[in-house]
């Protein structure tokens, strides 16, 4: 009873069929029996005027019992001793259940999960034109997208502000402090100056700088003036400062306006020269990577990045979030475009194939021992009653036809022997 607790329901439908077989297996084996006495009472009646019928329906019985009593042995001496008697190599499943769980998992690294097979398996299964046929039918693109918006909600969720600051000072900051930092900015700036691409920059501060002169006239001339010394009368004074503020604005003016102007040469040649210095002179180089090192171990500078960093996850979550937001919404349609492409185009199709084989190929022999280990293992922890009980219900039912061929091919055995019996006299 507690057993039968213990069985699921598909067990449960195993345990009746295979009484079921059982019945017939043992029904069989008493029809040949009761066969045999009964042919075995007519024939002494008869006396040894034996009639032929009676010596093959006699045969016949002995026969099939024979064949189904020894076919009853070797199937009941799979799970248990027959009878309960001590009988050698008997109980093979109880008593061999651990040498049974290690070569089945032997069998299964060996048959099922050898590179090739599972490669095989793999391409003949033509992954992608499923995937992509999934993907394409209507709301499947954005089920895979709600999927992972869950998962990548449930990633960033757990991280904290501090935890993101310690990541990006282990990883960014110390990745940033590795790299040599002259070289680096050397050839980006040197690119920048071959392009041209300062020059908006150039135009903007010359805009910026004459705008301030004229708006802050007082306050270069009152610099200026204070620079005199003190014997200069100071109508002498302010009147040099006025001369030198109009002469800065003036030609901040020029250069402004002239595109081709000498000092906006004198300013390309200057950063073509540090942009080497920087790739190649050592001091250059050197007082570059301070001035990043002193960068990165300011504290607001990491209290930046962590800042930056938050913000963008609270941006990423707050997208994801939204069913109807524009970043699920393309998500969607590149999945969705992605199945299309696997259904239209037999290149990448294949392609992906071939990556899925060489993934399973990869987890199936890397990963194979283990499989065989939790095999053997899980074998070994049960029982060795459980064990034989448990095979019995997955396997009973179809060894209980060995016994009803064992009685029929027995008996008809005995009707060919007889046969050849009464023809040799």
């Amino acid at each position: 009873m507690a057993t039968a607790e213990r069985l699921s329901g598909a067990d449960l439908a195993r345990r009746r069929d295979l009484r079921r077989m059982k019945a017939v297996a043992g029904g069989l084996l008493a029809l040949a029996a009761l066969t045999y006495v009964v042919a075995e009472a007519v024939a002494r009646r008869q006396g040894s005027d034996v009639d032929v019928w009676v010596s093959y329906l006699r045969a016949a019985a002995v026969a099939g019992m024979v064949g189904g009593l020894a076919d009853w042995f070797a199937v009941t001496a799979l799970f248990r001793r027959p009878l309960g008697l001590p009988i050698p190599h008997t109980a093979i499943v109880p008593t061999r259940k651990d040498a049974i769980g290690r070569s089945l998992g032997e069998f299964v690294a060996t048959y099922f999960l050898s590179a090739d097979a599972v490669r095989g398996r793999v391409v003949s299964a033509r992954p992608s034109a499923r995937v992509g046929g999934w993907l394409v039918l209507p709301g499947n693109a954005e089920r895979v997208c709600a999927e992972a918006a869950g998962a990548l909600r449930a990633g960033l969720s757990v991280l904290d502000d501090d935890d993101v600051q310690a990541v990006l000072e282990q990883t960014v900051a110390r990745r940033l402090a590795q790299v040599p930092t002259g070289p680096t900015l050397g050839r980006l700036l040197e690119q920048v100056v071959a392009d041209g691409a300062h020059r908006r920059l150039v135009d903007l501060s010359l805009a910026n700088a004459v705008r301030w002169l004229v708006e802050h006239k007082e306050t270069v001339v009152a610099a200026v003036a204070a620079q005199a010394p003190a014997w200069s009368p100071r109508f002498v004074d302010e009147a040099v400062a006025e001369r030198v503020h109009a002469e800065v604005l003036r030609v901040a003016v020029e250069v402004r306006d002239d595109p081709h102007h000498a000092l906006r040469g004198s300013l390309d040649r200057f950063l073509v020269s540090y942009a080497d210095d920087l790739q190649h002179d050592e001091a250059t180089r050197r007082r570059a990577d301070e001035a990043r090192a002193a960068l990165l171990a300011h504290p607001q500078v990491r209290q930046a990045m962590a800042d930056a960093a938050a913000s963008v996850r609270r941006v990423v979550l707050e997208a994801v979030d939204d069913p109807d937001g524009e970043l699920r919404r393309r998500a969607a349609d590149a999945v969705r475009g992605f199945g299309a492409r696997l259904l239209a185009e037999p290149e990448l199709a294949a392609k992906v194939d071939g990556w899925l084989a060489d993934l399973a190929a990869h987890v199936a022999t890397g990963y194979g021992g283990e499989l065989t280990t939790l095999i053997a293992e899980t074998v070994d922890r049960w029982d060795g009653a459980q064990t034989a009980r448990r095979i019995e219900l997955h396997v009973g039912r179809d060894l209980q036809f060995i016994r009803i061929n064992g009685t029929v091919v027995g008996a008809l055995a005995g009707l060919v022997i007889e046969a050849f019996t009464l023809a040799l006299h």
